[in-house]
């Protein structure tokens, strides 16, 4: 699908990479962009229909298809990332935390948007994944563990949606220049390059992309156990 002329809704896009989602929507020349976000008062691109969404709230989810009813493209950038390890005090309530938005709130919306999407022709999900879905790290363990998950849902919802003709698309970067990761002394990638990557998979039928060298050696070592290391971000 072309992004010019298409109705896009991002969740988390009052800033980072949910915000640059919708500004080079716009730039490209989208009919209409969503910009969900809990506090639409912190939604402050020019151009936007700001929406009231905390992916976690059915409620509010559900409001939001509603609302949206002519949405062609559906960008899950909503997430959390708390850094710690699965043998810190509060893992259970962290990993909990990671879930509820990183993977059933990434369901939710999907399942919410779905019936929109099919009476629409079908059109896009593309869901914001990690290398992390494939390479854990003590500093965000509980963050890795939520990114594979969601990566499994990504990959079923994309079976679950074939029929209706809906493109299922996994975005999978390393570090990327944001206040998610503001704290960390890493490599990072743009939002701009990551965000340009992602719509030019999506306009070019793909189902799967990796946005940096690092995420696609990673992704390509998965069959060698890669996964069993600790390999640092370059």
């Amino acid at each position: 699908m072309k992004i010019e002329g298409a109705v896009v809704f991002v969740t988390g896009a009052n800033r980072g990479l949910g915000l640059e989602f919708a500004r080079q929507a716009l730039q490209s020349g989208a009919r209409k962009v969503y910009a969900g976000a809990r506090d639409i008062a912190s939604v402050t691109l020019p151009g936007v229909v700001p929406v009231t969404l905390d992916v976690t709230d059915p409620a509010a989810v559900a409001a939001a298809a509603e609302a949206a009813q002519d949405v062609t493209l559906l960008i899950n950038n909503a997430g959390i990332a708390r850094l710690g390890s699965l043998t810190d005090d509060d893992a259970l309530d962290a990993l909990r935390a990671h879930f509820e938005t990183n993977v059933f709130g990434m369901l939710a919306m999907s399942r919410a948007f779905a019936g929109n999407l099919a009476g629409n022709g079908g059109g896009a999900i593309l869901n914001v994944l990690s290398v992390a879905s494939w390479v854990n790290r003590p500093i965000l363990s509980g963050y890795g563990v939520s990114k594979s998950a969601a990566w499994g849902l990504t990959n079923g919802l994309r079976h679950s949606l074939r029929d209706q003709h809906t493109q299922v698309v996994g975005l999978h970067a390393g570090f990327i220049d944001t206040d998610l990761t503001r704290s960390l002394d890493v490599p990072k990638a743009t939002p701009s390059d990551v965000v340009r990557q992602a719509y030019e998979a999506i306009e070019a039928g793909a189902e799967e992309v990796s946005t940096d060298d690092f995420t696609r050696e990673v992704k390509a070592g998965l069959s060698t156990g890669v996964y069993l290391n600790e390999p640092a971000p370059r």
